[in-house]
Order: structure tokens, then C-alpha cells, then sequence
């Protein structure tokens, strides 16, 4: 076993970074008709708190995979154990699988959900099955996403979990998330999903396969507050299997007042940009929103923080010639701002954080940079504001990352960065107001 210890997972982590066509058309028809009837369940889920109401616990945003990568090369005869931890706790749960960048139909053999263990392994007698439209084994179609059928299983606040995916064919190029912080493992040939130990789980991975949500019934939450952004929502810069990004601090500020309160949903992708997409970081702020915020399940609150790399990577040396201003990522945030106003929810505007001594940095980048957080902090288009900016920077320096916070790489912020940034978030203007 790979993580037989903590020295070992440290190791781990360090070698990872360095049938008939008629049956066919009926099997897709039918999965069409359960995403569109899951796209419903959905929208249902969003329309208030309740005993009844669904929230999204953890979620991961889906990515395209380009080079040469475990995750290009796909998946054949195997089975992925994806790590999660939740952010509030329920009795019933459902899984969001998906194949949004897949080339073709995606069969599952068989999937599973259990309390996850240190390494791979997870808790006798906690497996539990995962069906979809009552099978087994089920196809998701080319692009789409699906939420499994609800599985009876109680799930606590900040509770690790191992969802096990068994893929019977060749995959090809997988749907991936590709930062996860989080140790995940492949299997050796065969179908392990409902294994308990870890002999079978011969490669680790830091990304997550084919799974972008865990959805769950949770009388206790009041809703669910999105984290959207890029590397930095993402985690990037926190260790390994900590679970030190700040969405997870913010979701144990939460969990830690007792009551009513919000579910988390880290919705950041590494290197992602309002304006532009990339086939490394995925689909702009503006294309992948809908998908990746507003269509969470209890959605009730949004929190952005994005646009140091539109900054950064128009005025690099690796992109002469396309600095851009302040005005056409303003004109995005007010986008954003708009479609979540269009369906009744808060969306907070999170200042960019000092970035001199960065790669991409140029004075011009840091122009635009204060010029966007001066309209974050003045216009009043955001329903609130959370000024990152002001307790990162540097007090000495306040052009630069707080040395006490940075990473090193002079843009992301270590654990403790995070969680200072996830204390800097005013939970009264995220949790619902009692009547008066």
C-alpha cells in the first residue's frame, strides 16, 4: 500500500506531481431523458430550505484534459476511488457523475460510496451501492452530467468519503479535475469499487475522475454558498490531503456556529479567467457559471473571486500584445451579477489579491488590478463585498503577498493564507436573516 503512512503519502504526492445499434439508440434515448429529468430535480432543489431540500456538500468543477497524462490516456478495465469531504452532513445523498468533455457515451459498471480511510482504504461495512434510473450499471451520454438515484446513507459535517467508480471499457480521454489536493487512487484491472482494503489501489493521483458532486438531503442547511474562482478557490498552494483551501475553512467557520447554516461549494478551477477560455483552464467565469454556480442544488448565495489571471496572463511575455484593461473584466463581473440577480440570489464580490513578484506580473497588470478593485469596493454592484485584498497584502509592502501567507510562488496563499482569508468572510451576510 502506497500511504501506509504520512512520510510515505508525503512521498506519494511528491512523485506525483514531479452490442446492437437499435439497443444502443434506446440505452442513449433513455439517458437523455433522466439527465433532462436530473436537470429538473435540480432546479426543484434550488427553491428553498427545508427537510425536503438537497444542497450541494462538496463539488469539484469539471475539466478537458490536453497532453500527455493519466487522465488523456483514460481508463480501461479499472476502478477510481475519488476522496471527498463533505461540508454539511444529511440522511439521504445523491452523486453527480460526469462526462462533460468525453468524446463518447461513458458506461459505469458499478459505483459505490463508503467512509473513506486513511490511503485507500475505507470502512468495512459502510459500502454502500450507487445506481442511476435503478441499474447498476448505467451509460452517461457525451457531455452530459447525471445525479445518481438518492442512496440512503447518513453522512456527518466534515466526513471523508471514498466514491468508487468501476469502468468496464475503454474510456478515452477522461473528464477530470485536475488540482484536487487531495491524494485519489486507480486501481490495477478489475472491478474494486466495492472493496474495503487498498491492495487493489496501485496508483495515486492528485485529480479527481468523473465525479463533480455530492448532493445531499440536509434538514440542518439553510442552503448552499458557491466559491467560484481560479488556483486560488481552488487550493492551490495548500498541502495535500489537509483540506486547507478556503472554501473548507469557510465551510468549518459554518459548521462550527451550531444551527441552521450553509453548505460549501468549491467551484475554482487553476488558472481560470473571467473572459477567456483555455483547453488547460477550462471554460471562462462566464461560459462555465451557469453550470458550475447557478445551477447548484440550494444555491443561495455566490462568492467570486476571479480575474488576477485575465491580469496576469494578458500582460506576460508569453502573450505580448493583449494586455487588457479594467473595463472588459468589470463588464464580465456585472454579467455574472446579473444572471445570478435574474434568479433571486446574493453574489459577493471578492477583491484580487497582491500579486508583485509573481511570474506574469508587470506595473501595467498591477494598474488594472487596483483599478478593478476599486470599482469591487465602490460600485455597489456586488450585494457585498469581501476585501481579500486588504488582509493579504503585505503591511510593509501592500503590492505584495503577505510573507506570512505566501506560498512562495508570490500569487497563492499557503494554509495559513487561507484560512485568514476564510476569516475574513462576515458569515451574517452569507446565512439568511431571521424575520423581523
Amino acid at each position: 500500500m502506497l500511504a501506509a503512512s504520512w512520510t510515505g503519502r508525503r512521498k506519494v504526492i511528491r512523485l506525483i506531481r514531479l452490442g446492437l445499434l437499435g439497443t444502443a439508440l434506446l440505452l442513449l434515448l433513455a439517458a437523455t431523458i433522466a439527465v433532462l429529468a436530473d436537470s429538473r430535480s435540480a432546479a426543484a432543489a434550488r427553491r428553498g430550505s427545508g427537510p425536503d431540500s438537497w444542497v450541494t456538500s462538496w463539488s469539484a468543477s469539471p475539466q478537458r484534459v490536453i497532453g500527455r497524462t493519466l487522465a488523456a490516456r483514460g481508463f480501461d478495465h479499472q476502478t477510481i476511488r475519488d476522496i471527498i469531504v463533505t461540508s454539511v452532513g444529511g440522511d439521504l445523498i445523491r452523486l453527480e457523475l460526469t462526462n462533460a468533455y468525453g468524446a463518447s457515451p461513458l458506461r459505469i459498471g458499478h459505483a459505490t460510496v463508503a467512509v473513506a480511510e486513511p490511503g485507500a482504504a475505507v470502512v468495512p461495512g459502510t459500502v454502500y451501492p450507487v445506481t442511476y434510473g435503478g441499474r447498476a450499471s448505467f451509460q452517461i451520454p457525451a457531455g452530459a452530467q447525471i445525479l445518481s438515484d438518492p442512496v440512503t446513507m447518513r453522512v456527518w459535517p466534515l466526513q471523508e468519503l471514498a466514491v468508487s467508480i468501476y469502468l468496464p471499457d475503454r474510456t478515452g480521454a477522461a473528464t477530470v479535475h485536475w488540482d484536487a489536493q487531495q491524494v485519489n487512487w486507480v486501481s490495477a484491472p478489475g472491478d474494486h469499487a466495492a472493496d474495503p482494503d487498498a491492495r487493489a489501489f496501485t496508483t495515486a493521483t492528485l485529480s479527481w475522475y468523473y465525479l463533480s458532486g455530492l448532493i445531499v438531503r440536509s434538514p440542518g442547511a439553510d442552503g448552499t454558498v458557491v466559491a467560484f474562482g481560479d488556483s486560488i478557490t481552488d487550493g492551490v498552494g495548500s498541502d495535500a490531503d489537509a483540506d486547507a483551501r478556503w472554501p473548507d475553512d469557510l465551510a468549518r467557520r459554518l459548521d462550527a456556529l451550531g444551527g441552521p447554516t450553509l453548505s460549501v461549494a468549491d467551484a475554482g478551477i487553476g488558472g481560470n479567467r473571467v473572459l477567456t477560455s483555455s483547453p488547460w483552464f477550462g471554460a471562462s467565469g462566464k461560459a462555465r457559471f451557469g453550470r458550475d454556480a447557478l445551477d447548484q442544488p440550494g444555491v443561495r448565495d455566490i462568492i467570486v473571486l476571479e480575474g488576477i489571471n485575465d491580469i496576469g496572463f494578458s500582460t506576460s511575455r508569453l502573450h505580448p500584445g493583449t494586455a487588457i484593461s479594467a473595463a472588459p473584466i468589470i463588464a464580465g463581473y456585472q454579467q455574472l451579477i446579473a444572471r445570478a440577480h435574474a434568479r433571486g440570489l446574493k453574489i459577493f464580490g471578492g477583491t484580487l489579491l497582491p500579486f508583485q513578484g509573481a511570474g506574469y506580473y508587470t506595473a501595467a497588470g498591477e494598474a488594472t488590478r487596483e483599478a478593478v478593485n476599486t470599482w469591487i469596493r465602490t460600485s455597489g454592484a456586488f450585494d457585498g463585498v469581501i476585501d481579500f485584498d486588504a488582509v493579504m497584502r503585505d503591511p510593509a509592502d501592500p503590492l505584495r503577498l503577505n510573507p506570512a501567507y505566501d506560498v512562495g510562488d508570490h500569487l497563492h496563499p499557503d494554509g495559513a493564507g487561507y484560512q485568514a482569508m476564510a476569516n475574513a468572510i462576515n458569515l451574517d451576510m452569507l446565512l439568511p436573516q431571521p424575520a423581523t
